[in-house]
């Protein structure tokens, strides 16, 4: 597979870091010696055995949840790593010491205990920094999984939500056609016509859990229709949508609940009917839907209505708490709804 560079990247800066800290190491238990060539060495074997490892892994089959190959392959990379490392980067390091006068030849040295100590290092480092960037690769894998698998319940549940506000919504259309059927057959048939254009248009829209805040605005037209069908010139409505705002993705049937509950709540009991206003507006970084009516209002918060209820769960489960239902209503005055969200929701993936 491909080499990511830029992790590789990454990788390699981590692995100089950790090079500087064994060199330093050192030099603190034997601080009479020289330090150039414990930072030659160090760098030269850490970083050749990385680059085998690290850039040699990606030409092999590699597990999906880390990114490194499985048995025997993944050890006999570790080991050729280590071999390479060891051999090629005191090579290096030698001819490094040599061309700057690094060595120090007023001090005997026992070459034996050099070696030991160097090969002994390099299998330390190399296990430690194989299992650190094994066990980061790991780290990283199960939190993408984890954030595909939040994101795939929280759709599953914007649907659930979804589905039931779809027959919600047409038993009461249904229930307001009944009682115009008993008092005027013909508008009762309008409405029928009205009813069959705004479910074909509706629920064939309403099974994506985004669309642009454009289509949201179509829908609600669709339902408006529907009910001034049924009330007349007793509703009267005004929607105002700017264009920067109009592709932006919201859930489905967002705001038809609150609409809904204005004509229901609101205007429908009130003699001479009233007025709905819908409109959108944005700071730049938040997102402002409100719903007002001028209908005959009420006292206290209505959190256990059907409607409310599911706006605030599908907000939650679409944004978290990035976004906010704002309800105020005064008996005599109205209602306004205003929903708070995100203009722009985030999503980080975590890289290996």
């Amino acid at each position: 597979m491909p080499i990511p560079w830029s992790s590789a990247a990454r990788h390699a800066a981590q692995t100089a870091g950790f090079c500087l800290a064994i060199a330093a190491l050192q030099y603190g238990f034997a601080p009479d010696r020289p330090w150039q060539p414990l930072l030659a060495y160090s760098l030269c074997i850490g970083l050749i055995t990385w680059a085998v490892i690290d850039l040699g892994r990606h030409a092999l089959p590699a597990g999906r949840g880390t990114g490194w190959p499985h048995g025997w392959p993944g050890v006999l990379l570790v080991l050729a790593g280590i071999a390479t490392g060891y051999l090629l980067g005191n090579a290096l390091a030698d001819l490094l010491c040599q061309r700057f006068g690094w060595y120090r030849t007023d001090t005997p040295v026992d070459l034996q205990a050099e070696i030991r100590r160097s090969l002994l290092i390099t299998l330390v480092a190399a296990v430690v920094g194989v299992y650190y960037f094994y066990s980061r690769g790991r780290s990283a894998y199960l939190e993408r999984e984890m954030l595909q698998a939040r994101g795939l319940a929280a759709e599953s549940q914007l649907r659930l939500l979804q589905s039931q506000l779809e027959p919600h919504m047409l038993f009461n259309t249904l229930a307001n056609l009944r009682a115009l059927i008993a008092t005027d057959p013909p508008r009762a048939i309008a409405m029928l016509d009205q009813l069959n254009r705004f479910l074909r248009a509706t629920l064939q829209a309403s099974r994506n859990t985004r669309h642009p805040l454009a289509d949201e605005y179509d829908r609600l037209r669709d339902y408006l229709a529907l009910m001034s069908v049924r009330m007349g010139a007793r509703l009267r409505c005004t929607l105002t949508l700017p264009d920067t705002l109009a592709s932006h993705p919201v859930p489905p049937l967002l705001l038809q609940p609150l609409v809904e509950n204005a004509i229901r709540h609101g205007l429908e009991p009130a003699r001479l009917g009233g007025e709905i206003t819908v409109q959108a507006e944005s700071d730049g970084q938040t997102l402002w839907l409100e719903v007002r009516d001028d209908g005959i209002g009420c006292d206290g918060d209505p959190t256990e209505g059907f409607g409310l209820t599911h706006v605030r769960e599908r907000l939650l489960n679409a944004y978290g708490p990035q976004a906010r239902l704002h309800w105020h209503s005064a008996r005599g005055q109205g209602t306004r709804v205003r929903l708070q969200l995100p203009l722009r929701p985030a999503a980080a993936t975590p890289s290996p």
